[in-house]
């Protein structure tokens, strides 16, 4: 089996990323076995394998015969040890390509969760293994979701300084996509929005399209986080790829007839 007819394994397919994914690779006429902690029905050129990616059960198994490896999965901790299975189940099946989606600032700001990210980034470089790795920024859908959280609070606490520049999981996902059918490219440009936004904007324009007020309080970000933070060091502001859906198209497509949304 070659590499254009060998399944292609993705890790957190029914994610928020890999909703996504999947049906931009059987599109492209692949087969896809996805990873998941359950077991599901199989779809049309999608089977399903039940795994746990933390313990490594079951990971040889379902590795076995895959040319593609896509490894979207991702939690707040414990991304690098699931990483460290999955690739040496990948080396164990020889697989052709190993392709990682990670966070850009993985390498810059010192929080537990990127640190974890970045050690996943290493083992999937010191594998041995043809790899390919993208640096995305937060997705739209993180951003509408803490904004949600953040807009339930009588007074908004807003950090100084914090700038974000999110990114539509579909860009990535295309992007993920045309990396997983090319060759391996190791350590490729990030991925990033188009346009950087402070906090506090992103969060009145949430507000403002689900017709709310809330006052605002800027608060400063404590620690080495905060001052990476203030830095910029989230944000890759030269040399990045950018997409082409704003964080304001995004909004109104997902708020569109949603409760509370401004009529204009």
């Amino acid at each position: 089996m070659n590499s254009t007819t060998a399944p292609v394994l993705v890790t957190g397919g029914t994610g928020t990323l890999g909703r996504h994914v999947v049906p931009l690779l059987r599109e492209a006429g692949r087969e896809v076995r996805m990873l998941s902690r359950h077991a599901h029905e199989p779809a049309a050129g999608v089977t399903h394998v039940a795994v746990d990616l933390r313990t490594g059960e079951g990971l040889d198994a379902a590795v076995a015969g895959a040319g593609t490896v896509l490894h979207l999965a991702g939690g707040p901790k414990g991304d690098d040890e699931a990483t460290r299975n999955l690739v040496r189940a990948a080396q164990a099946a020889g697989v052709r390509h190993l392709v990682y989606i990670s966070v850009i600032g993985a390498d810059r700001v010192p929080l537990a969760w990127l640190r974890s990210k970045l050690e996943a980034e290493r083992a999937v470089a010191a594998s041995g293994l043809p790899w390919t790795t993208l640096r995305a920024a937060q997705f739209h859908d993180l951003a509408l979701l803490m904004a949600e959280k953040m807009a339930k609070l009588p007074v908004v606490p807003v950090p100084g300084g914090l700038r974000l520049q999110p990114v539509d999981a579909r860009d990535v996902a295309a992007r993920l996509v045309e990396l997983t059918l090319g060759e391996p490219a190791g350590l490729v440009p990030d991925l990033a929005g188009p346009t950087v936004y402070g906090l506090a904007d992103l969060l009145r324009t949430y507000l403002t399209a689900r017709g709310r007020r809330r006052p605002m309080l800027p608060v400063r970000m404590p620690g080495k986080a905060g001052r990476a933070y203030r830095a910029g060091a989230n944000l890759t502001l030269e040399g990045a790829e950018t997409g082409t859906r704003t964080w304001e198209d995004f909004l109104a497509e997902r708020l569109e007839g949603a409760p509370g949304k401004a009529v204009v």
